[in-house]
């Protein structure tokens, strides 16, 4: 039975069974069952083909069946406003994970008897993550899961009564925005329960340009390499694990994508206010090509070189934890405590060390107005070049080949005609001239080849952008809401209906919101720079080793007619 749906996002289609839809266009899905994470159905254009499921929704009315949301899986993009958790209806909805073939045992020898119950798959808050209600299931009157386990003794983040608290400012009509179901709407409330100690703790500094996050005291960087075909059950199974060897252990460890995924499911569940890096995205076909598997290594090079540099995430536990552990019960019992962390989402906040300097709460608000205006005029020039690199890379293995290699055929062409009357003909101006054509041919080719050298590696840093600049809007959405409450509570303050201390709790806790806002801002510009300098550097030198060869090649032709 076809189904309405929309999509929440771009996809740009990469081999002939896939189709590219765009944001907000309306689809027509064949069936809401997916295949390893892909769904079959047709674009607005008429075209039908292959698309991501976690870049859909289902379209249904609400008073009939559930409201179906695909766009929770780690590898599609940040949550939507106007997407929310159901129970699904039909087992066979693919809900967050990997969508590999090679995914559907439980982890191989990794953790094959967990009884951790994992989060219900439902529509990420900011950057990707659960809903609060499924973090404080009692605060949202929902029915805790399965996996919830008591805390243990709490208390309130400051000395304002529970019964006070919540009762005055207004809460959002909108249980389903991002704002809500990340937590930072209690957060900044003061309902986020305190841990009655942090074990630990993320600081703030102000640097020469605004609030930076404090560098990692043991930096350390972390090779990908050496993706190798592997099989499981006797063939039955086949995989590819890379090898990652970090500089601080200098001890390689062997993953599959499946473990990154896993580990930037953990990311997204905890980091409210960072934009974590997209993985590689996933391909419904293909997956052992060469060419595939070779792309997918150059992107988690980049992924893990974005990890690494991250003064936050580089000292995360699980990211430690991936990176290292070697044996199996030590990786079950990291995996476990990953997977158990209570300091995630709107509790990471918690953990957030701040400056004491003053911010005038108007001036970080222009700023972020100012980020906001920059990181959409950033994405919509970055999918610009993306487009025309796509298509260079088109022209470059088809069209340029194809018009060099007519050349050389017209010149080897010329070449025999002039051999058809012997007493005429010139044996070397012969030669010449069909030299000259092979060298157009051959030519071709070096343009057919080029792309690998230069133009993936442009598409590989656009690609990873386009995903970091898509997390944004949500984060920044955290940052409107909490200023909203902040001149709400000021203004109730002065008109005597709230106590100016909660009035000041409030404005406390949307400062940390805000340097921890400012502080991604900042490594988001230091990282942008350092990778589209390198970015431009490789492909204007590649650029200029190409053309030489090319000129070498001409110029070796040439010099063969200069004796004739």
């Amino acid at each position: 039975m076809a189904l309405k749906a929309r999509a929440l996002y771009n996809f740009q289609s990469e081999n002939k069974e896939e189709i590219s839809i765009q944001e907000n266009e309306e689809l027509v899905i064949f069936s809401e069952n997916s295949l390893d994470g892909w769904l079959q159905g047709q674009n607005s254009r008429g075209e039908t083909g292959l698309f991501p499921a976690s870049y859909v929704e289902i379209l249904r009315s609400r008073s009939g069946s559930n409201y179906t949301d695909y766009s929770s899986s780690p590898a599609g993009s940040p949550g939507h406003d106007s997407s929310f958790y159901t129970t699904p209806s039909n087992p066979g909805i693919s809900y967050q994970g990997s969508f590999e073939d090679d995914d559907d045992d439980d982890w191989d020898d990794w953790d094959d008897a967990c009884t951790v119950v994992e989060e219900p798959r439902g529509a990420p808050g900011t950057n990707g993550h659960p809903s609060p209600s499924l973090q404080y299931p009692a605060a949202y009157g929902h029915h805790q899961h399965a996996g919830y386990h008591p805390k243990p003794a709490l208390e309130r983040q400051d000395s304002m009564s529970s019964s006070k608290r919540g009762s005055v400012v207004g809460r959002n009509l909108n249980r389903f925005s991002c704002f809500v179901r990340s937590g930072v709407e209690a957060f900044i409330l003061g309902d986020v329960p305190l841990m009655s100690k942090i074990a630990e703790a993320y600081c703030i500094e102000m640097g020469s340009k605004g609030p930076q996050w404090r560098a990692n005291p043991h930096p350390f960087i972390c090779s990908v390499e050496d993706p190798t075909k592997q099989t499981k059950f006797k063939g039955i199974k086949s995989y590819i694990s890379y090898k990652l060897t970090p500089s601080n252990i200098n001890s390689p460890v062997y993953r599959r994508y499946k473990h990154f995924d896993w580990l930037y499911n953990r990311l997204l569940h905890k980091f409210t206010v960072i934009s974590v890096p997209h993985l590689p995205e996933k391909q419904a076909t293909g997956r052992f090509e060469e060419d595939f598997i070779e792309k997918r290594k150059r992107r988690l090079i980049l992924w893990m070189d974005h990890m690494t540099s991250h003064p936050v995430l580089s000292q995360y536990e699980g990211f430690q934890h991936f990176l290292s552990c070697r044996d199996e019960k030590q990786w079950k019992l990291g995996k476990r405590r990953a997977e158990k962390d209570e300091m995630v989402g709107a509790s990471f906040l918690l953990t957030i060390q701040i400056p004491t300097e003053h911010q005038d709460l108007q001036d970080v608000e222009d700023r972020v107005d100012a980020f906001k205006a920059f990181s959409k005029k950033m994405d919509d020039s970055v999918l610009q070049l993306t487009n025309v690199a796509s298509e260079l890379v088109r022209k470059h293995v088809g069209g340029f080949r194809k018009e060099f290699q007519k050349l050389g055929n017209a010149f080897q062409a010329i070449s025999h005609s002039f051999q058809m009357d012997p007493p005429y003909s010139s044996d070397a101006l012969n030669n010449a001239i069909s030299h000259t054509g092979k060298t157009y041919e051959a030519v071709g080719e070096m343009f057919a080849e080029q792309p690998k050298n230069d133009l993936f590696l442009m598409l590989d840093t656009l690609s990873l952008y386009q995903g970091l600049l898509s997390n944004f809007p949500d984060i920044i959405h955290l940052q409107k809401g909490a200023f909203a409450k902040v001149k709400e509570s000021q203004r109730m303050s002065d008109e005597g209906r709230m106590d100016q201390e909660e009035a000041d709790g409030i404005r406390k806790r949307c400062r940390v919101v805000g340097f921890a806002l400012q502080a991604e801002m900042n490594h988001f510009h230091e990282r942008r720079v350092a990778d589209f300098k390198r970015m431009m550097q490789s492909y204007l030198k590649q650029q200029i080793v190409f053309y030489q060869r090319v000129s070498q090649q001409l110029e070796k032709t040439l010099r063969m007619y200069d004796n004739l």
